[in-house]
């Protein structure tokens, strides 16, 4: 299906960015949750509580650089994405620039542009229609790109990576598995595991009832029913790696995908690409134009 094929190349290119999957405002950090209640223990205590100044004090940066990895496999075709560059979350949607490096059929390498109403792609061999960009206007992948198109507009206009934090307290669900060190950084190791299907209720801001049922079908055709996420927070209370795994019984679908943030605070400016050097994904998702 063509108009989907847009909005999942779209998705692949957002997720190494490290701020999609991540949860969002509804994992509030207050560690209230059912299985919070039910756990007990001053060893669950002491990690939720760890885990909500994590929260704030990444939420607080505003922005930061982030490497990531991302080996991902669907109905047994393996592809790795790497990423390096830098994100800007304060308000009105993510802002950012990467460089991406992506294998599986052969190396090919690519910039990104993220703003809050697009995210723009240059591959090193150009895009379809003979311009340097691609533009994937959010609100067209929402609107044409079905579930996955809502998803990644919701994702792209609201997470950060604090929301990482904020999933794994808000579920309850978390044990601290000592301290590691991080790229010359003291950092105590937390992990959690969460159904997917409630992960994607709590990350999801503005999805609509309709786009999260058809999601939950999509992740239960695939066999992916559970996530687990990894986070090591550094002595200043800041996430400095995350960690994420999923997949399904026969391995055919999977993620593994490590991201690490450092230089909290740092400047990002970026700008989108001249109109007469873009070409719009829209023309794909109409099928007038062939994805390379």
């Amino acid at each position: 299906m063509r108009k989907t094929r847009a909005a999942a190349a779209a998705a692949g290119i957002a997720l190494i960015a490290g701020l999609t999957a991540c949860g969002s405002e509804k994992a509030n950090g207050d560690g209230s949750g059912g299985g919070a209640d039910k756990a007990g223990g001053s060893a669950l205590q002491g990690a939720l509580a760890a885990l909500k100044k994590a929260s704030t004090a990444t939420d607080n940066q505003n922005s930061a650089k982030v490497e990531g990895v991302n080996n991902q496999t669907v109905q047994g075709k393996s592809m790795k994405t790497q990423m390096e560059g830098a994100f800007d979350w304060s308000g009105g949607g993510m802002k950012g620039e990467a460089d991406l490096t992506m294998g599986g059929a052969g190396n090919q390498s690519a910039k990104a542009r993220y703003l809050p109403d697009a995210m723009y792609v240059r591959p090193a061999s150009g895009a379809p229609g003979g311009k340097p960009w691609m533009k994937y206007d959010y609100d067209v992948l929402a609107k044409k790109g079905g579930a996955s198109g809502a998803m990644l507009k919701d994702q792209m206009q609201n997470n950060n990576p604090a929301r990482s934090v904020q999933l794994v307290l808000a579920s309850g669900k978390v044990k601290a598995l000592g301290t590691e060190t991080v790229r010359g950084k003291k950092a105590t190791r937390y992990s959690g595991t969460i159904s997917v299907n409630e992960l994607t209720r709590m990350q999801s801001k503005d999805l609509s009832e309709k786009d999260l049922d058809a999601l939950e079908k999509q992740f239960k055709q695939q066999g992916l029913e559970k996530e687990k996420i990894e986070l090591w927070i550094d002595e200043d209370d800041l996430l400095v790696k995350k960690h994420e795994t999923a997949k399904n019984a026969d391995g055919s679908t999977s993620i593994d995908a490590t991201n690490y943030y450092s230089d909290y605070g740092t400047s990002v400016k970026v700008t989108a690409p001249p109109a007469s050097e873009t070409t719009d994904a829209a023309a794909m998702l109409n099928g007038g134009t062939r994805q390379s």
